[in-house]
């Protein structure tokens, strides 16, 4: 339990002022909002907190983002959003908690950073494999239910999955696939404040996730580099 000790002290200054202007524009925009939703804040604090841990390679950061995906589904539930509920409540909480799990086992040395992976060709086949099928089955799911915004949430699966999985195989390219999940998600909330200004929060919210997801592409490729050099 030493590792989790001050944490926040393995911070570069950088790394703190961008979870400290993430944790404030999420905030702020929820202060301005005209109608309260203290789930909404809640997970958007939590997901920029745990994103800048998961850019470190921590494993508190992978704990969060368990948390973080549980709330999500409950505040897409709400919404209707049935495609972001499922997603996130049957297979990115899952596999965000294997993921724990893989980095538990994989630790670099003896530090708080998890041991980055370079993935090989054939796991890239069975991702890509099993992203198609999970998108296919979820489809036909989500239209059945008459999902809110039905194409936009069929990607969302695609660019949740994929992420998730490269996580869970620790791949620096867990985070462009997180950026681009966040995308989509901005648009798809864009059209959920349009309706209810209660939402403007989780758009700031994944704009900032998605700054952060950049900065842990770039983190990750500088870790990868330094345990292959054993710097």
């Amino acid at each position: 339990m030493q590792k989790f000790k001050n944490i926040f002290k393995g911070l570069t200054k950088f790394e703190k002022i961008l979870w400290s202007v993430s944790a404030a524009v999420v905030l702020i925009s929820y202060l301005f909002s005209p109608q309260k939703s203290i789930i909404s804040i809640l997970a958007s604090l939590i997901g920029v907190t745990a994103l800048i841990f998961v850019a470190k390679g921590y494993i508190i950061g992978q704990i969060l983002t368990v948390a973080f995906a549980v709330l999500y589904g409950i505040i897409s539930f709400k919404f209707k959003y049935y495609g972001e509920m499922i997603t996130y409540l049957c297979m990115t909480a899952p596999i965000d908690i294997l993921a724990v799990f893989s980095w538990l086992k994989n630790p670099y040395k003896n530090t708080k950073e998890v041991l980055v992976n370079k993935i090989n060709k054939k796991q890239v086949i069975i991702m890509f494999s099993l992203a198609f099928a999970v998108t296919f089955v979820f489809y036909f799911i989500l239209k059945a239910l008459n999902t809110a915004q039905l194409l936009f949430s069929t990607i969302s699966i695609t660019t949740s999955f994929l992420p998730c999985y490269l996580t869970y195989l620790r791949s620096p390219y867990y985070a462009l696939g997180y950026a681009a999940n966040d995308i989509v998600l901005i648009i798809l909330w864009s059209f959920a404040a349009a309706q209810n200004i209660a939402y403007l929060s989780m758009i700031f919210c994944f704009v900032m996730f998605l700054a952060n997801d950049i900065y842990g592409f770039i983190n990750w490729k500088r870790m990868f580099k330094k345990q292959a050099y054993n710097i």
